[in-house]
């Protein structure tokens, strides 16, 4: 009786199911009780306990506000290598750096970090560096260039050297070495500049320093047999803040040359002529020092008279006293002639001061 029994509770337990040692999981699963799963990890063990097995991690997609990037890595534990290839494009607003990681490369963090505008000085340079990354950098944004300007006022270029004209004569010629003084003599010469940019000499006939008209007119032309022409420079030096000077106290640019010096220690007989146009801001003063004729124009007028033989002497012309008289105006540039002339054996000075800044080179 008792195995009957038996055998129809073992048959009833068989067809029902036997819940007391079975429990069902969260995710539908069911799970032996009294079962322990070593599947998460055994400490200490860095393949989480399983061996010879393959971990998956899901590609992960981040996007941000100035571009997409994508990173895919695939980690491989156990006797396997672990490889991290990063192969997107990450761009970043207008101005685009490209950064490409070659494959097969480990690479822990990759970083590309671009700003607004670009500044290109020079070329742009494509080349791959030392560590074997090819890098491209374009000029996608705002060009900054630096240049250095040129020294102008207004339109015209400003130079600091003027250039002269030197002729030299014989002491035969009637005007050298026949006359003396010792203060200046004005009035030699005209007012206005004459049409062919040379002083028109005031008299019909002779003066107490020249022998007329006609000699006169051979100082500043070339006449040949009578002078012999050459071109030097007259550099200008900014002596101090503002002040620009030339000096020369044995003013002698024409030793040995021409005529030669006829017996002199210096070649005493000769002129000087300049032309050279400035610019006029307003404030200028131009002054002149030395012996022995010198005439001054500015925009065609006579500005300074130290005519006729003698020592030393200063003359100074303020622009702006003088700019009714001379017919000029701040803020425009005007023609600058110079007129000089060594007539004696004695001492030969010339020198200018000026605070005229912009002379247009010649």
């Amino acid at each position: 009786m008792m195995g009957r029994e038996t055998a129809v509770a073992l048959l009833l337990a068989t067809a029902c199911g036997d819940t007391s040692n079975t429990t069902a999981g969260a995710d539908g699963t069911e799970t032996q009780a009294g079962t322990t799963d070593t599947s998460a990890g055994t400490a200490g063990d860095p393949t989480g306990g399983v061996s010879d097995s393959e971990t998956g991690t899901p590609t992960t997609s981040a996007g941000s506000n100035s571009g997409d990037s994508d990173t895919a890595t695939t980690t491989t534990t156990g006797d396997t290598t672990t490889t991290s290839t990063t192969a997107p494009t990450t761009e970043t607003g207008p101005d685009t750096t490209t950064t490409t990681t070659a494959p097969g490369t480990t690479t822990e963090d990759t970083t590309t970090t671009t700003t607004g505008d670009t500044t290109t000085t020079g070329d742009t340079t494509m080349g791959v560096d030392d560590t074997g990354l090819s890098s491209t950098t374009a000029d996608t944004g705002s060009t900054t260039s630096t240049s250095e300007p040129d020294t102008t006022t207004g339109d015209l270029p400003c130079g600091s050297v003027l250039k002269a004209t030197i002729r030299d004569f014989a002491f035969a010629h009637p005007d050298f070495e026949n006359y003396g003084g010792n203060t200046a003599y004005k009035g030699l010469v005209e007012e206005d500049l004459g049409p062919d940019e040379k002083p028109v000499y005031a008299h019909p006939g002779p003066t107490p320093q020249t022998s007329g008209p006609d000699a006169f007119a051979q100082w500043y032309n070339d006449v040949p047999g009578v002078n012999h022409t050459f071109q030097i420079d007259l550099p200008l030096t900014e002596v101090q803040p503002g002040l620009y000077q030339f000096a020369d106290n044995t003013f002698f640019p024409v030793d040995g040359l021409g005529f030669g010096n006829e017996g002199q220690p210096n070649n005493f007989a000769f002129t000087t002529e300049i032309h050279t146009t400035f610019f006029y801001n307003g404030g200028e003063v131009f002054t002149f020092i030395g012996d022995d004729d010198v005439w001054v124009f500015i925009n065609g007028k006579l500005a300074l008279d130290l005519g006729g033989l003698h020592p030393q002497l200063m003359d100074s012309v303020d622009l702006d006293d003088s700019a009714n008289a001379l017919g000029i105006t701040p803020g425009m540039s005007y023609s600058l002639d110079v007129f000089h002339a060594e007539r004696h054996t004695n001492q030969s000075n010339f020198r200018i001061d000026t605070t005229i800044a912009c002379f247009v080179p010649m």
